[in-house]
C-alpha cells in the first residue's frame, strides 16, 4: 500500500514546482521591462513576491528547511523592491534568476534538510542580502501635495502608502471612484474592476464610503492614480461603476469614523440562508493534479478494451451470414458500435488530460537564453510564438534537454558578437525565435536564429579529416547532406564550430533523443543569414493509429502519422540510382526499401512484396515494400524491454488481440538508417 505521506509530499512538490514556474515566467517579464527601460508594473512585482511568500509557507510546513530559508531571504529583498527601498537592477535580476535554479535543485534533494547543503545555502542567502537598499532620500513627503486626511492615511497599508507616494512622484493624478457594489457579487465585481484597469491607471486602495450603502449593497471610494485625463476615466468607468472625481491639491477625502482600523471589503458576501451561518468549506479550485503513471494505466486499460471491441467485431463478422442468429448478430453489432464510440470518447478524454502547453518548456529556455547571452557578452532577443501548442506531458519532459541544447548552441555558436554583427551590417542585438504549431497529428518546433549560419563545405572537410567520411563519398554529397553531417558523433568541438559559425557540440545526442521520441530533426542554414532547426514530433506516444502490414508472414505496424499512401508494387518499374532502388511516383523519384530484405526475412526465391507504403518524415519520402495491407487500428505501444532496447528500427510491440502481436516500426529510425546509415541500406540490387 502506498504511504499517504508519499502522496502528500508529491502534492507539495507539484505545488512548489508550479510556484517556481510562475516565478520564472514573471521574472522574464520583469527582465524584459527592465531591458527595454519600461516602467516596472507594481502588480508584477507583487506577483513575484506572492510566489516566493507562498513557497516559503508551504516549504516550512513540509520540512524543506533550505527552500524556506532561501525564500525568506528573497521575500525580504522583494519587500524592499515593492516598497521602493531598492530598485530593479542587473545584480538584483541575476540574484532572482539564480533563485529559480536554486529552488529547482533544492526541491530534488532526497533529504530536504541535508546538512551538506547548509554551507551553499547560507552563502547564497548572504549574496541575496548583499543586494543593498537603494532608497532615494527626498526632501518633503509627496503625499503632502494633496494634504490627504490623516484618517485615510491611517488605514493604508505600508505598501499602499508606498504606491501612493510613487504614483505622485511619477506625475500621476489622483482620483476617487464612488462605486456601489452588490454584496452577493462584490468579489467578482472588484475582480472585474481590477481587470479593466490598464497600465495608465493604478488602484491604490478601497475605502468604505460615509453612506455605507444598504442591506444589499455597499458604497466604496476607490482611490485611483492615473496618467489619463478625467474625461478618459469617466468614459471608462462612470457608466459601469459610479462617479469619478479628480482630487485637487489640498482636497480632503471623507473623514472615516475613528473605530475603523481595517478595510474588510474584499470578501463581504454574507452567509447564504441554508449554511447555518458557517463559512463554506467547498474548494474554489476547479482542477486536480494527476500522477502521469495513473493516466498510463488508464490508457493501458483502454487498449485492453479495444481488444475486446475487436473480438466483438470478429464474432459479428463470423455470424453475419448466419440467418439463424441474425437478430443476435445485429444486437451484438449495435453493442460493438456503441462500445467503439465510448472508447473513442474515453481515449480522447485521457489524451486531453495528458496534454500540456509547450510554454512550460519555453519558459525554461528563456532563462537559458538570458544566461548564455550574459556569459558570452552578447545581445539576444528571444521571440516566442505558439507557446500554447499542446503535446503529451511525457514528450514535454523528454524534450527539455534537446531544446535546451539547441538554444544554447544558437546563442553560443550561431549568433555573433555585437561587434561582428555591426561589421556584417546587422543590428547589435541578435534574434532567436522559438515557434511551435500543430501539423496533422504532429507538433513542429522551430529554433531559428539570425546568426552567421553554417559553412557546409567546412563541415564536409572536417568530417573527412576526422575519418567520418571518405573523399570518394564526399564528392557525391549535396549541400543538404553536408549540413546533415553536423549530426555525426564527434564531428564538432567548440573551436571548430567557432571557425564555421555553426552548431556543433552534442548535436548527435540531440538527434538521438529526438529519434527516441519518434520524431525527426532537420537543419537549414545560409552563411551570413542564420540557421533554422526543425523538430517534428508526434503529439502523444500513449496511443496511436497504425497501419497493420505483413512481411514474409510476420506482422508489423506503421504509425499512421508517417504514412502518406499505399500503392501497388510493380517490380518491373524499379530502377537504380546511386545504388538505391527507386520508382517514379507521379513524376517524382521515390526511393524504396524492401522490409523483407532489410530485416533478412526473405529467402532466395521468395515472392516479392505486393505493395509500397509511402512514408513521410519532414520533407523526405521513402517507400517500404510489404506483402499485405491488413488495415488500420488504434494501438498502444509496449516497450520491448531492456534486452531489446538497442535493436534499431522498432519502437515497441503492440497486442492486436486474438493472440497476435505486431512489432511497431520506428519510422524516424528507418528513415535515418536508410538515408544516412550504413551502406547496407544503399546496396540493394535492382531487379528487372
Amino acid at each position: 500500500m502506498t504511504d499517504p505521506r508519499d502522496n502528500v509530499q508529491q502534492e507539495f512538490l507539484a505545488e512548489a514546482q508550479e510556484l517556481v514556474e510562475a516565478l520564472s515566467r514573471d521574472l522574464l517579464l520583469l527582465d524584459e521591462a527592465h531591458h527595454r527601460g519600461e516602467r516596472i508594473d507594481p502588480a508584477l512585482v507583487n506577483e513575484i513576491f506572492r510566489s516566493v511568500h507562498t513557497l516559503k509557507g508551504i516549504a516550512g510546513m513540509f520540512g524543506y528547511k533550505h527552500v524556506g530559508a532561501v525564500a525568506h531571504a528573497l521575500e525580504d529583498l522583494l519587500d524592499d523592491l515593492r516598497l521602493g527601498r531598492t530598485a530593479v537592477g542587473q545584480n538584483l535580476l541575476d540574484i532572482l534568476f539564480d533563485s529559480v535554479e536554486r529552488f529547482q535543485s533544492l526541491l530534488t534533494l532526497e533529504d530536504p534538510q541535508s546538512p551538506q547543503e547548509e554551507a551553499g545555502v547560507q552563502q547564497y542567502i548572504a549574496a541575496i542580502r548583499s543586494v543593498g537598499i537603494e532608497e532615494e532620500v527626498e526632501e518633503g513627503d509627496p503625499i503632502d501635495k494633496y494634504a490627504i486626511d490623516q484618517a485615510v492615511l491611517a488605514v493604508l497599508t505600508e505598501y499602499e502608502e508606498h504606491r501612493l507616494r510613487a504614483c505622485i512622484r511619477e506625475g500621476l493624478r489622483l482620483y476617487r471612484l464612488r462605486a456601489s457594489f452588490d454584496l452577493m457579487t462584490i468579489d467578482d465585481s472588484i475582480e472585474a474592476l481590477r481587470e479593466q484597469v490598464q497600465e495608465e491607471v493604478e488602484i491604490i486602495t478601497y475605502l468604505p464610503s460615509m453612506e455605507g450603502g444598504n442591506e444589499d449593497t455597499i458604497e466604496l471610494v476607490v482611490l485611483l492614480a492615473a496618467r489619463v485625463s478625467e474625461e478618459e476615466l469617466k468614459a471608462e468607468f462612470e457608466g459601469r461603476y459610479g462617479l469619478i472625481e479628480a482630487i485637487a491639491e489640498q482636497t480632503h477625502l471623507p473623514t472615516l469614523p475613528p473605530r475603523r482600523t481595517s478595510i474588510p471589503v474584499l470578501s463581504m458576501r454574507p452567509p447564504s440562508e441554508d449554511d447555518g451561518g458557517q463559512a463554506s468549506l467547498r474548494s474554489v479550485a476547479d482542477s486536480v493534479r494527476v500522477d502521469i503513471r495513473k493516466l498510463d494505466h488508464l490508457m493501458s486499460v483502454v487498449g485492453e478494451l479495444a481488444l475486446v471491441r475487436s473480438a466483438v467485431n470478429r464474432i459479428v463478422d463470423r455470424f453475419k451470414h448466419d440467418v439463424t442468429h441474425r437478430q443476435s448478430t445485429m444486437d451484438l453489432d449495435r453493442i460493438g458500435r456503441g462500445l467503439e464510440r465510448q472508447l473513442l470518447e474515453l481515449r480522447t478524454g485521457i489524451l486531453d488530460v495528458r496534454m500540456v502547453p509547450l510554454g512550460q518548456v519555453f519558459n525554461k529556455l528563456a532563462r537559458i537564453v538570458r544566461q548564455s547571452a550574459r556569459e558570452d557578452d552578447k545581445q539576444v532577443r528571444l521571440v516566442v510564438t505558439g507557446a500554447n501548442t499542446e503535446v503529451d506531458k511525457l514528450i514535454v519532459e523528454e524534450l527539455t534537454d534537446p531544446l535546451m541544447h539547441l538554444v544554447r548552441n544558437a546563442v553560443d555558436h550561431g549568433i555573433e558578437s555585437p561587434e561582428a554583427r555591426l561589421q556584417a551590417n546587422k543590428r547589435e542585438e541578435g534574434t532567436l525565435a522559438l515557434n511551435a504549431y500543430h501539423k496533422g497529428s504532429n507538433v513542429v518546433i522551430e529554433v531559428e536564429d539570425d546568426g552567421g549560419g553554417m559553412n557546409a563545405h567546412l563541415l564536409r572537410d572536417e568530417a573527412i579529416e576526422r575519418g567520418l567520411l571518405t573523399v570518394e563519398a564526399s564528392q557525391e554529397l549535396s549541400r543538404q547532406e553536408m549540413l546533415d553531417l553536423v549530426f555525426l558523433p564527434g564531428l564538432s568541438t567548440r573551436s571548430e564550430v567557432t571557425d564555421m559559425s555553426g552548431r556543433g557540440v552534442g548535436m548527435d545526442v540531440v538527434k538521438t533523443n529526438i529519434l527516441r521520441l519518434g520524431g525527426m530533426i532537420s537543419i537549414a542554414s545560409e552563411q551570413g543569414t542564420g540557421t533554422k532547426i526543425t523538430v517534428t514530433l508526434p503529439i502523444t506516444l500513449a496511443i496511436i493509429r497504425a497501419l497493420i502490414v505483413t512481411v514474409a508472414a510476420r506482422t508489423f505496424a506503421f504509425p499512421i502519422t508517417a504514412v502518406r499512401e499505399a500503392i501497388p508494387y510493380m517490380p518491373n518499374e524499379v530502377h537504380t540510382i546511386h545504388g538505391r532502388n527507386v520508382i517514379t511516383l507521379r513524376g517524382e523519384t521515390l526511393a524504396i526499401c524492401d522490409l523483407g530484405q532489410l530485416f533478412d526475412l526473405r529467402k532466395p526465391g521468395d515472392r516479392e512484396g505486393k505493395f509500397v507504403v509511402v512514408g513521410s518524415m519532414g520533407n523526405r519520402k521513402l517507400g517500404f515494400v510489404v506483402d499485405e495491407l491488413i488495415g488500420q487500428e488504434d494501438v498502444i505501444i509496449k516497450s520491448l524491454g531492456k534486452s531489446l532496447s538497442s535493436v534499431r528500427g522498432f519502437a515497441g510491440a503492440t497486442d492486436l488481440g486474438d493472440q497476435k502481436v505486431a512489432l511497431m516500426l520506428d519510422a524516424p529510425a528507418l528513415f535515418t538508417e536508410y538515408f544516412e546509415g550504413p551502406d547496407v541500406f544503399r546496396g540493394l540490387e535492382s531487379r528487372p
